[in-house]
């Protein structure tokens, strides 16, 4: 059996800005942007050379979904960005004024950082270590 997670719903307040950061400041793929309906689209980016599992942009619809934007994991870390170049990637967030959460440190599993995008979602951006 062959199974693989191809997308993770990330909960946006608008398809636009969320595609600008994205793509724009996270330097991401923009993969797909198919109107769906007036108020629907189906948006999916992916990190530039990825190959696996992809972000689709789901705009919030509802005061329940609104509420979950930025903070979809109660405050927890989110979602986990792993890189070849910590140090390029790292100042490429700071080039963007990306808010940093928690700097730089070296863990067990690799170097990683905490930072915010657009709406307060946590992420970790990691260089794997030797043992991963």
């Amino acid at each position: 059996m062959i199974q693989n997670i191809a997308h993770t719903a990330l909960i946006v307040n608008d398809y636009d800005e969320a595609i600008d950061f994205y793509t724009k400041k996270l330097h991401f793929n923009l993969l797909e942007d198919t109107v769906l309906s007036e108020t629907k689209r189906w948006v999916i980016v992916s990190p530039s050379g990825s190959d696996g599992c992809s972000l689709l942009l789901a705009k919030a619809v509802g005061e329940e979904q609104r509420s979950r934007i930025g903070n979809q994991t109660g405050g927890r870390v989110f979602l986990f960005l792993y890189t070849d170049d910590f140090e390029r990637d790292y100042k490429n967030l700071i080039d963007n004024n990306i808010e940093i959460v928690r700097e730089p440190s070296t863990e067990p599993y690799g170097t990683v950082a905490v930072f915010k995008d657009l709406y307060g979602n946590l992420w970790d951006l990691i260089e794997p270590g030797s043992r991963q």
